[in-house]
């Protein structure tokens, strides 16, 4: 079986048109067309269905691109357990970030990961946390680094790094604000039903964060008034420090000094952070080497604000 043929047949089923998978593959349309045509015709089936715009997929193309990716994976994992055995320090990770904190994260540990591995190249792709866990099961992603809830994990290998409180944040000017606490000592604790007078600004739906809101809101039976929807963390924060509202963030995006007050919330939200990979795939040297990077990372900045 030729596996650049795989590759090939894969990608047309990617991009859902042969042209734009021949661009990609860096290789002609008729080149590629005559790749599928000769298995095609090994086969005795159509692979796809053809129109002008669309391909898809028949049965039996889906069944041959299942298949594809497990040898391919087979193929990536007996090579890096092979590089392992012999210590060779060379290859591509294919790497998840969530928006915002992930950037942000890699920035930080990729100049030390690069000085152990220079002859790594990893590829970072920023994704929700529903993207990441999809591609990891489909064995596109070698790692991933994901934030959430316990209650939605997959059934794909994770590697816990860190539990993050999820606090909340009033304005100093707040009413409430002189029985708040500051970073670095233990936080007050009190209930979100205080403040269903004021107006909170909120993650956005379809993120973790905004799962863990709507949970306590719902566990204490009201509604706030919604005055910001948002994909930042960075602006929650920065609503409240400008004196605009109320919010829940994760710890690490409060700030010392601010014209903030803080309070740890009554039922104790956090939200944990995982480095995942697909069930039952081969985890690298490198890999894990990246985990335990992220791991002194994460450390280093709870240690700040606990």
């Amino acid at each position: 079986m030729d596996l650049k043929q795989l590759e090939y047949i894969i990608k047309i089923s990617e991009e859902n048109n042969i042209t734009k998978a021949a661009e990609k593959l860096f290789i002609t349309q008729s080149a590629l067309n005559q790749q599928l045509l000769r298995l095609e015709k090994e086969l005795g089936t159509q692979l796809f269905v053809r129109s002008r715009s669309n391909w898809h997929l028949t049965e039996a193309g889906k069944i041959y691109i299942e298949n594809a990716k497990k040898i391919l994976r087979i193929k990536k994992d007996t090579y890096n357990q092979i590089n392992d055995f012999i210590d060779i320090k060379k290859g591509k990770l294919t790497i998840g970030l969530t928006p915002e904190r992930g950037p942000e994260m890699f920035a930080a540990i990729y100049p030390i990961f690069y000085k152990k591995y220079p002859n790594i190249k990893i590829e970072p792709i920023e994704m929700s946390v529903k993207q990441q866990q999809h591609e990891i099961s489909k064995g596109n992603l070698d790692l991933g680094f994901l934030t959430l809830q316990d209650s939605q994990k997959t059934k794909d290998e994770y590697i816990h790094i860190c539990s993050e409180p999820i606090v909340l944040g009033i304005p100093t000017s707040h009413p409430l604000a002189h029985i708040g606490g500051e970073l670095g000592n233990q936080l007050p604790k009190i209930s979100l039903k205080r403040f269903e007078n004021d107006s909170f600004a909120i993650m956005q739906k379809g993120s973790t964060l905004r799962e863990i809101y709507d949970d306590l809101i719902l566990e204490e039976d009201f509604s706030p008034h919604i005055l910001l929807e948002t994909r930042s963390c960075h602006n929650l924060f920065h609503m409240v420090a400008e004196g605009i509202c109320c919010s829940v963030f994760p710890i690490t995006y409060a700030e010392r000094g601010s014209k903030v007050s803080y309070f740890s919330i009554v039922q104790d939200p956090v939200w944990e952070v995982y480095a995942s990979y697909k069930k039952g795939s081969y985890l690298s040297n490198v890999a894990r080497n990246l985990v335990n990077i992220a791991e002194d990372y994460w450390a280093g900045r709870m240690e700040k604000y606990l």
